[in-house]
């Protein structure tokens, strides 16, 4: 972490100075904002952490309950939302806290004895190499603790709003800057409303979201016809994997999957009820906790299972929903309008919680959507990038939906005659293990567009795949031999990665590729850092650039090296010795080969502000290189 840039500020770091005119007093609603997010769930909150990083940018996030969320509902995090959160600044305090997820345990019934459970098999729960953050099982409450955190220690000193909540919406998309009307209703006080005007808003409302409805989208999908429990208990058992993530698949009394929760006590079941018949709510059956106590006790046969205590329980039913368009523009005006109001999260897709992907997904939605409201903005991009969130994170929706309902179907199926033996795993456990990439949320790839590169140039380097996300590594710092992993420069502040893996030659030759590249960048009028960086910005607000050598730190000069990677930068002039890197041979074949790094002619890797590969090219594709920019960004006007 990097600070003291423009002087020495005692304290913690991760407390910024409030922005001049920060925290925003206007308890009445009446100034116009820039963004208006509707919700404080997952999706809510990673969109206004990420936007409260820009004072520039005028916030708010209202939320209809009364206060922040203490307990319940989600709690699998993926290995990609852990390095989200590492943008974020908070990922250490996750693994501190949570439960990590290190094995998951399979158990079908005994071909002997079938009303009793066997354990089946035990997996490693993350392959080998897929990321260097684990899954993890944190209360969703706590993250949403830790994005009010940030938010609350930000420039922009935000905080929501609570017991605020949407009673309508208009779109003038011919209304000025503010094109936007939001009337807002007080929860706590009936009848009461009042009007704010937007430049955008955000529905992070859930389901229910009164944001989609205001912009007449609908969620289409399968209706509900099964019914499942969850519950967050504190209990004595005598199962032997109850600290183990586990699918139970019972003869004929349904099945279980056990998520033991953080602090060593706590465990959550979702456990399987009965089919609901066409048309009928789970709400008509009067489901208690204690038809649910007694629905796991039966299936845990012959362990036993005795409740202590039950912090949280709930019942819902299984459906998969989705909306077809994420924003406010018919699809026959995209070409001639543009969106204002967009909708993340449960507002645009629904479906079950057992395969964890809930609260990832939303996340998921809101990061992308956060850097191109900033670039939008700030005067970086223009605003028809903004089409390009609800065309990316619809595709990944419906992927979700797609593994979703195939997922639920399995778990709900009674386990075959025969299915298992000889050796076999069940249905359920091969279809766990064949999709183990996608539940680590290491599936999700962007197809070519204005925003990633086509795969003209992917054998440079096939293993940062154009579309997906950057595949972190270690390295080694140069300037103190410091041991890192190169994915966490990538923060969350909007800006654009451009990593230089260079050939092997004598960086310090005036003759070598980084040298020609570094002089292209710093001199040359096509250069996209100097064309998009304005005159009284740091040379690397926009574009962040970094090289990795393939020389080891002891074999390289600091001060030979070109001047492009020893920035100065702040009110100071102070030098940036974070910009160049070497492989980290301690931790296997080095970056270059667990990547598949052409070694003779290196490459350049592009990378999204939301930590996805945009593009490869030639490390001397200079021309290339300010093409991909120029279809993105905007030159600052005069």
């Amino acid at each position: 972490m990097q600070y003291h840039q423009n002087g020495f500020r005692p304290g913690d770091p991760h407390i910024h100075d409030a922005a001049p005119g920060r925290p925003l007093s206007d308890p009445g609603f009446s100034e116009p904002v820039d963004v208006l997010i509707v919700g404080t769930g997952p999706a809510g909150l990673t969109l206004a952490a990420q936007l409260a990083a820009f004072p520039d940018i005028r916030t708010r996030i209202v939320e209809r309950r009364a206060g922040p969320m203490d307990k319940g509902q989600a709690d699998g995090i993926s290995c990609r939302s852990m390095e989200m959160f590492n943008a974020f600044d908070f990922a250490e305090k996750i693994l501190k806290q949570g439960y990590w997820v290190n094995e998951t345990t399979f158990w079908k019934p005994d071909p002997k004895t079938p009303d009793r459970i066997v354990r089946n098999g035990r997996i490693q729960d993350v392959e080998d190499g897929l990321s260097e953050m684990p899954h993890m099982i944190l209360n969703q409450a706590r993250v949403h603790d830790m994005y009010l955190e940030v938010m609350r220690n930000s420039p922009s000193r935000l905080e929501p709003d609570y017991s605020i909540q949407l009673a309508g919406l208009t779109i003038d998309p011919a209304g000025g800057d503010y094109p936007v009307t939001a009337t807002l209703e007080r929860a706590d006080r009936e009848g009461e409303t009042f009007t704010l005007k937007a430049r955008y808003v955000v529905g992070c409302d859930g389901a229910r979201s009164a944001v989609r409805k205001a912009i007449d989208r609908e969620l289409t999908g399968d209706s509900a016809n099964q019914a499942w429990g969850v519950m967050d208990v504190l209990a004595v058992s005598s199962f032997p994997d109850i600290r183990c993530k586990t699918l139970i698949q019972s003869a004929g009394e349904g099945n279980i999957i056990i998520i033991p929760r953080e602090g060593g006590y706590l465990t959550r079941l979702y456990i399987e009820l009965d089919k609901l018949k066409s048309g009928e709510r789970v709400a008509n059956r009067n489901i208690t906790i204690d038809h649910l106590i007694a629905a796991a006790q039966r299936i845990f046969r012959p362990y036993s299972l005795d409740v202590k205590d039950v912090a949280w329980w709930s019942v819902y039913e299984i459906g998969q929903r989705l909306t077809d368009k994420f924003d406010d523009v018919p699809e026959n005006e995209v070409a001639t309008r543009l969106p204002h109001v967009f909708i993340c999260g449960d507002a645009c897709h629904t479906h079950s919680p057992k395969a964890g992907q809930g609260m990832n997904v939303s996340m998921g939605d809101a990061f992308n959507l956060g850097w191109k409201l900033a670039a939008v903005l700030q005067g970086r991009s223009a605003p028809d990038i903004l089409h390009s969130y609800s065309a990316e994170r619809q595709a990944v929706a419906k992927d979700l939906i797609d593994f979703d309902r195939e997922w639920s179907r399995i778990m709900s199926e009674r386990p075959e005659t025969g299915d298992g033996e000889n050796g076999e795993a069940p249905k359920f456990q091969r279809y766990f293990i064949q999709h183990g990439r996608y539940t680590a949320g290491m599936s999700v790839k962007y197809d070519a567009s204005t925003l990633t590169g086509e795969a003209t140039w992917q054998s440079l380097a096939p293993g940062f795949e154009i579309g997906t996300r950057f595949h972190s590594a270690p390295v080694v710092r140069l300037a103190d031999a410091k041991p890192v992993h190169l994915g966490h420069v990538v923060k969350a502040d909007a800006r654009w990665r451009l990593f230089a893996f260079c050939p092997y030659e004598d960086p310090a030759s005036g003759d070598s590729a980084i040298a020609g590249l570094c002089r292209f960048l710093a001199d040359d009028p096509r250069s996209p850092v100097r064309r998009f960086t304005r005159p009284d910005e740091d040379i690397d607000a926009v574009i962040d650039f970094r090289a990795i050598f393939q020389q080891g730190t002891r074999e390289l000069a600091l001060e030979t090296l070109p001047a492009l990677l020893k920035p100065q930068k702040g009110k100071l002039g102070l030098v940036d010795y974070e910009k160049m890197f070497c492989p980290d041979l301690k931790a296997g074949p080095g970056i270059f080969g667990a990547r598949g790094i052409d070694r003779k002619n290196g490459c350049l890797v592009i990378v999204r502000p939301d930590q996805y590969v945009a593009h490869i090219l030639p490390f001397n594709a200079h021309d290339k290189l300010a093409a991909f920019f120029d279809g993105i960004l905007l030159e600052p006007a005069d």
